[in-house]
């Protein structure tokens, strides 16, 4: 694993001699800190990890990176000049300090030298939609086979992917890790850190555009996973050929393409999509001539991509159907939507990690797939830009095909409820609320066991709390 010695050699450039530390991971939270760990001091606007360092010791960290003074009398080794003679010595012993001019950095050169020390396949995702469900079932169906290493949560950026690097140990075979994307350049820098050797792009959507810019900007940034991709045969770009912009992206790069889809043109594609609700879905699968019918646990329709993937990783990775199909139909799948049953008997459907119009309009596609009375809470969706009001609208056009009644929350779901209410649903149905407590008041005493309810808004809306009270639990 990680030591104390790796760490002195990706910094200095000198390799150490002798043994050193061992260094149980990586945090930048003191609350996260376990035994053995790394802390990475990082500045910020409103928090400084500096103030936490000796929090940061007193939980276990061996040690902790650091770029200005601290208090606490703890060691410190200063590498802002690089290496020094001498300093190095009775170095199996924390907590100890080392002093760099910027701790993220060196956070992303330790995980840059650590990747290289791995001899390690590197599976990376990246898309609009989908990329951390994509993940979570890729990592599944590798762990028939090989120990394979995953991104937590969506730690998908400059920070979060290097946490992840430093958690490698000689036992994994592989690592599946999600790369997001804000700004051109990110997912080359990321993949810099990461080598990856296979690349999944999910599709390409307005989701960041009002920092990203055009959806033309969002896919060449979403690119850099495939031009940063190994030549043919040890790169692999798996591609979505149902998204044009996607499917153009095979010209882009020196990999082997393996394309997935709905379409027969596809290597693997799926027909038969069924949606049984909360149950899952059943489909065809289709490759090289063989068909196999399967049911997994991955809910709504469009999650048939999802499973399109997983598949498509572990046909380049050599698993065979069984590995495949067990990977497929395991339980221990992390959904970001759940169902819970609200106080008033009402089965809520919970997706308020994030949203954009097409995790919107799937939503809402499952919702469309189960009985009983239908009501769609939305909230804003932030960050479209220049597609803010063409996202909105989308959404309340099919909001109006599906739902029994609409209730929007914020100044953007105003846009949803007039595009409702211009595709035919009658303006008794639909509720505007600027505030999540104002449909909480509203609902408390309309909803039934008959009811199903979705919710879903941007991050930044806090919709949880809806979910929250009409369970009963605030």
């Amino acid at each position: 694993m990680l030591t104390l010695g790796h760490i002195l050699e990706a910094l200095t450039g000198i390799p150490f001699e002798g043994d050193t530390l061992p260094i149980n991971g990586a945090a930048i939270d003191s609350r996260q800190v376990e035994p053995g760990a790394m802390f990475v001091a990082l500045p910020g606007e409103h928090t400084d990890g500096h103030d936490y360092i000796g929090e940061a010791f007193s939980r276990g960290a061996s040690v902790a990176l650091i770029q200005r003074e601290v208090s606490g009398g703890y060691p410190v080794i200063d590498l802002r000049s690089g290496w020094q003679e001498g300093v190095f010595s009775g170095l199996n012993q924390g907590p100890i300090s080392l002093e760099v001019r910027d701790t993220l950095q060196a956070l992303q050169t330790i995980a840059r030298y650590w990747r290289r020390q791995r001899d390690i396949r590197v599976i990376g995702i990246t898309g609009s939609v989908g990329k951390s469900t994509t993940k979570e079932v890729v990592a599944e169906v590798l762990n028939q086979r090989f120990r394979t290493l995953k991104s937590p949560g969506n730690m998908n950026n400059e920070i979060g992917l290097p946490l992840t690097m430093v958690q490698l140990d000689e036992s994994h075979e592989r690592a599946v890790l999600e790369m997001g994307f804000y700004v051109p350049g990110e997912i080359d820098f990321l993949c810099e850190i990461a080598l990856p050797q296979v690349g999944v792009v999910t599709n390409v959507g307005t989701v960041h555009a009002e920092r990203a810019g055009s959806i033309q900007e969002i896919a060449r940034g979403k690119a850099e996973l495939v031009q940063r991709l190994p030549p043919a045969p040890e790169g692999v770009a798996i591609l979505n050929y149902d998204d044009p912009i996607v499917r153009e992206m095979a010209a882009k790069t020196r990999a082997r393409i393996f394309f997935y889809g709905l379409n027969p043109e596809a290597d693997l594609w799926a027909d038969g999509v069924e949606g049984m609700g909360l149950e899952g879905i059943r489909f065809r699968l289709h490759y090289q001539g063989e068909v196999l019918h399967l049911r997994v646990p991955l809910i709504g329709r469009h999650s048939v991509h999802t499973a399109l993937r997983a598949a498509a990783v572990g046909l380049v990775e050599g698993l065979t159907w069984q590995e495949i199909v067990g990977g497929l139909q395991s339980n221990q799948v992390q959904l970001r939507l759940v169902a819970v049953r609200g106080e008033s008997g009402a089965l809520i459907l919970d997706d308020t990690y994030n949203a954009s119009p097409e995790s919107t309009l799937a939503a809402l596609n499952l919702l469309d797939e189960l009985d009983g009375r239908k009501v769609a809470i939305l909230g804003d969706m932030l960050e479209l830009g220049q597609y803010e009001r063409q996202g909105h609208a989308m959404v309340g056009v099919r909001a109006a095909e599906v739902v029994d009644e609409l209730i929007t929350i914020g100044e953007r779901g105003k846009l949803i409820a007039a595009a409702a209410a211009e595709a035919g649903l009658p303006e008794s149905r639909i509720k505007i609320y600027m505030r999540n407590q104002e449909a909480v008041d509203y609902l408390r005493d309309r909803l039934d066991s008959k009811d199903v309810v979705l919710v879903k808004g941007s991050r930044g809306m806090q919709m949880e709390s809806i979910v929250s009270a009409l369970e009963g639990r605030a």
